[in-house]
């Protein structure tokens, strides 16, 4: 008779354990700051995340364009919560949620029950149901991209360099950002600054600031979340750095090759996706309903519809406002849910009144597009260029996690205005390993 396959253990649920147990899943800005809050309260809480460290998003971009290295906006999430002894860091994937055995279930086949969870696993790449892009268009949401992007990129250079046809040099040192948000924006105006400035006499066969940096957004302007003088602005500072805006037609295709607008097809062999997010998949395991981005119709206390014990929060979170507005997707949102999840919780442990329904503050936006150029919006605030910049620049480094960090991306910064130079350009693994040339094979 055969042996009956192993089963991984089961841990134990811990509803009667002396103390109830907080299971918080991703150790994004919803899942840190809500756990940070709960630090003073008599609860065991274990957060699980499928990476090591918490990141600041805001700033994967520079990451990606060489600006900063990963450490720089990235801390392990076991340092930040090294104090907090509440706490137990583990570091898993969730693949399953179980709500009548109130357990979670990681890849490994393990399961850990919980009393209350907290779910803010955020949110991944959209292609718009064109999966078949992601190969050909990348997208950027964690340090596996950026250090993926950032290849991608500074090869292109290195393979115009050495490309003796002239229509294929052109098309290495052509590159496009699909969407016109934040991302895209900031993406688009940095990468233009490195072709014009920091590779100047770098290359011997080349000029790098022949290249082509090309912004494609489907609808009529870039920043659309910002008011449309603000937009406009925006626009103009892009294309003074260099940047084609391509505004009001949507990318129909992406390969290797380049990139389908309209009728006519544009040779690009770097394009970057950065149009769209849906949420986690893990919404769907919740079996709730969701909205049409698979983002989780919460309750105004952010807990499940029939489920008090489970809350969502952050990007994976569907929210209206007061003023039928949804609750966006930025960082500034997430921390808040975070905070105020806690306070639900600390209420229900402490047997308290429950906190008023969660309502958003909105704290502005902010874009920055190149070198002392940015835009930013704060209520009645509407403030562009240098002044702006500055506004942008002092905002990021506040909110970075540890004085290290705030103090090596100010250095960096300040060696970066003066010199241009960007001092994380430096290519990862071998140039050789796969065909990175797009090439039919035998062609």
């Amino acid at each position: 008779m055969a042996a009956a396959p192993a089963v991984p253990p089961k841990e134990t649920v811990l509803s009667h354990a002396p103390l109830p147990h907080l299971i918080i899943i991703g150790g994004g800005f919803a899942g840190l700051w809500a756990t940070r809050a709960l630090a003073g309260d008599a609860l065991r809480i274990t957060l699980i995340d499928r990476r090591n460290h918490h990141l600041f998003q805001p700033l994967l971009y520079q990451v990606a364009t060489a600006g900063l290295s990963s450490p720089d906006i990235a801390a392990p999430l076991r340092h930040i919560l090294g104090r907090q002894r509440n706490v137990d860091v583990r570091l898993g994937e969730v693949v399953a949620i179980d709500k009548t055995q109130r357990e979670v279930v990681l890849g490994d086949g393990s399961r850990i029950g919980y009393d209350l969870l907290l779910v803010a696993s955020g949110a991944t790449h959209a292609y718009f149901g064109h999966d078949e892009w992601a190969d050909d268009a990348p997208g950027l949401k964690t340090l596996d991209d950026a250090l993926l992007l950032r290849r991608k990129l500074l090869l292109a250079f290195e393979r115009a360099e050495a490309e003796p046809d002239p229509q294929r040099k052109a098309a290495w040192l052509s590159f496009a950002i699909v969407g016109g948000g934040p991302t895209g924006v900031e993406l688009a105006g940095t990468l233009a600054e490195i072709a014009r400035h920091t590779l100047k006499n770098e290359f011997r066969h080349i000029d790098p600031a022949s290249a082509k940096v090309r912004l494609v957004e489907a609808g009529p302007r870039v920043l659309s979340s910002f008011p449309e003088g603000l937009s406009h602005k925006a626009r103009l500072q892009l294309e003074k750095l260099g940047v084609e805006v391509l505004a009001g037609t949507p990318v129909s295709h992406i390969d290797a090759q380049g990139f389908q607008l309209g009728d006519t097809f544009v040779p690009a062999r770097t394009v970057v996706w950065a149009a769209g997010v849906a949420a986690s998949p893990l919404g769907r395991a919740l079996d709730v309903p969701l909205d049409r981005a698979g983002r989780v119709q919460v309750l105004p206390d952010l807990s499940v519809p029939g489920h008090p014990e489970i809350f969502v929060a952050g990007d994976l979170a569907a929210l209206q406002q007061a003023n039928g507005r949804p609750v966006p997707g930025v960082a500034p949102a997430a921390k808040q849910m975070g905070r105020y999840v806690a306070q639900v919780i600390h209420a229900r442990l402490h047997g308290q009144p429950a906190p008023a329904p969660f309502h958003y503050r909105d704290q502005g936006n902010l874009a920055t597009i190149g070198r002392m150029a940015a835009i930013v919006h704060m209520g009645r605030l509407q403030l562009s260029g240098v002044l702006a910049w500055w506004f942008w620049l002092a905002a990021h480094v506040f909110f970075l996690i540890g004085f290290r960090n705030r103090l090596v991306v100010l250095l960096n910064w300040a060696v970066a205005y003066w010199s241009y130079q960007r001092s994380a350009r430096i290519i990862l693994g071998s140039p050789y390993d796969a065909p990175d040339d797009g090439e039919p094979e035998g062609g």
